[in-house]
């Protein structure tokens, strides 16, 4: 609902908004007022979005884990990343956090291109991925230290020490495209015998007068480091080769200056946005508690929507980082790091919420799809689809509620139906309450639109008050005046609604109104008052 009631104004009203709460996701709702206005505003048409950006970052997911470990890897990962429930929340929830889960894997996919191949036109994709993750999501930043490990590993030790070397990967990436043996032998096991056919020898370089043979050329160190192609990173300050030769090495000072280089136009969008998120929090995260040590081990169900299924993608990703060894350094920093600096942080501040951290769930599937890749195809598709049937009754429960434990949902669209079939001319309606993140309002107004009954109480609306709530008329009874009949929307279910209604605003409608009749629904209560 504050999607749809931001995105929907005009651009000086969204940008007033922004000024007053929800800055961090500014971006994003400029993002949906180009989207609507092309697209329309049906919850398909609101939705399409992230249901784009997560069949993206599935892909992606699979291509990430193809160059670090193996196609099998990547498969498996991408599989995995697509049966868990999160997936499906956020993957149809009008809210920025799918088109960040796919910037953070895409970021760090082209950030392994860079490495292996430093070059502009690598930093620059980065550079322009970087800055559009961290203005639609500013926890985000926070897998930048990720990155920032495996730079600084890579310039200190080459890409191997790093984990990002192809080398590496291409060697399981051809072990595992080996077919599996009929009697389940794993490969490798027979010695091969060696050719002594003439043609089957290692070619010799010969040169000189005499034709003096030299060392084989099979045994010589290759003018690149890897089987890719991708130019050597050096640790000294020169390298050796031409300068303009694309396969020399590539001093390390030079890797981390880009690096740094690429971090500039994230860091000239974000400041601003984030000093005037800064000053909203209070306002922004009131609702939220301090972080505290349970937070951790609640941390995997509510990052996969389900507690069986982020306890078993927990223990997969455990055993694929202890199976990768250095190769689970940058996918396993890209999840450690975001949580550790979250959590800290949220001890001093109120930002621990769980679903900041949902752009590190496809890099906990990378190491859970290495752990898989293990073993045979078949069997590690059976766990793959061992993990959506574990699913499949959270998977039913978000489709009625998105909370996380799962909470009662919110029926607006049962509500509407209410309140449209049984209005009359001159009905007002009111809300209670008017301040919460439910949004009664909001919801009534977008499945009514200009049906909605008269808004009695409001005297200065949500885009006048440039905020997602309305303000609301301070003597109510003087307001309510010349009012017949009002349809009352309670959050919750109540039997007695205006009991429930607190304040000024709940003595004024008891002393001039009676309930006629009261229509229970899915977290809220619609009652008609008539005097």
């Amino acid at each position: 609902m504050a999607t749809w009631s931001a995105a929907t104004r005009s651009l000086p009203d969204l940008v007033r908004l922004t000024h007053t709460i929800d800055a961090a996701t500014g971006p994003y709702y400029l993002l949906m007022h180009g989207w609507t206005a092309l697209a329309g505003t049906s919850a398909t048409a609101l939705r399409l979005p992230s249901a784009l950006a997560t069949a993206v970052a599935t892909t992606l997911t699979a291509r990430l884990g193809a160059q670090l470990v193996s196609d099998r890897a990547g498969l498996l990962a991408g599989l995995l990343f697509a049966v868990l429930p999160a997936t499906s929340r956020y993957g149809q929830e009008a809210r920025p956090y799918a088109l960040a889960t796919l910037l953070a894997v895409l970021a760090t996919l082209l950030l392994v291109g860079a490495l292996r191949r430093p070059t502009w036109g690598r930093w620059v994709g980065y550079a322009v991925v970087v800055a559009a993750l961290v203005l639609l999501h500013l926890v985000a930043l926070t897998l930048l230290a990720a990155h920032a490990v495996v730079v600084l590993l890579t310039a200190a030790r080459g890409p191997a020490a790093a984990g990002v070397d192809p080398a590496a990967a291409g060697v399981d990436r051809a072990a595992r495209s080996r077919p599996d043996p009929p009697g389940g032998t794993p490969p490798g096991r027979r010695q091969p015998q060696r050719s002594t056919h003439q043609r089957h020898r290692a070619r010799v370089e010969r040169h000189g007068c005499h034709g003096t043979p030299e060392t084989p050329t099979a045994f010589r160190p290759p003018a690149t480091s890897t089987a890719s192609g991708a130019p050597r990173v050096s640790r000294h300050g020169t390298g050796g080769g031409a300068p303009d030769d694309p396969r020399a090495p590539v001093p390390a000072r030079r890797v981390v200056a880009r690096w740094l280089v690429a971090l500039v136009p994230a860091i000239v969008l974000v400041t601003p946005l984030g000093l005037v998120a800064q000053g909203q929090r209070g306002r922004q995260l009131d609702w939220v508690d301090p972080a505290r040590l349970s937070d951790l081990a609640s941390l995997p169900g509510g990052l996969a929507q389900s507690g069986v299924v982020g306890g078993f993608l927990l223990g997969l990703a455990a055993f694929g980082a202890a199976r990768l060894g250095r190769r689970a350094l940058l996918p396993g920093a890209a999840v450690l790091l975001p949580v550790l600096l979250l959590f800290v942080a949220g001890t001093v501040v109120p930002l621990w919420v769980t679903r900041y951290l949902i752009f590190t769930v496809p890099f906990a599937c990378l190491l859970a799809g290495a752990a898989l890749a293990r073993v045979r195809l078949g069997p590690a598709l059976v766990v793959v689809a061992l993990a959506g049937l574990l699913g499949l009754p959270d998977q039913a429960a978000l489709r009625r509620t998105h909370e996380w434990p799962r909470s009662a949902p919110v029926d607006y669209t049962g509500a509407a139906d209410i309140i449209g079939a049984g209005q009359r001319p001159g009905d007002a309606i009111v809300y209670s309450p008017r301040d919460g993140w439910l949004f009664p309002d909001l919801g009534l107004a977008y499945h009514l639109g200009p049906r909605l009954p008269r808004d009695v109480l409001a005297v200065r609306d949500q885009r006048a008050d440039a905020s997602l709530w309305a303000v609301e008329c301070g003597d109510p009874a003087r307001c309510l005046a010349g009012v017949d009949r009002i349809w009352l929307v309670v959050t919750g279910r109540r039997a007695d609604p205006l009991a429930a209604v607190p304040g000024a605003k709940g003595a004024a409608l008891r002393d001039g109104f009676t309930v006629r009749q009261v229509w229970p629904r899915q977290g809220l209560t619609v009652a008609l008052l008539d005097r």
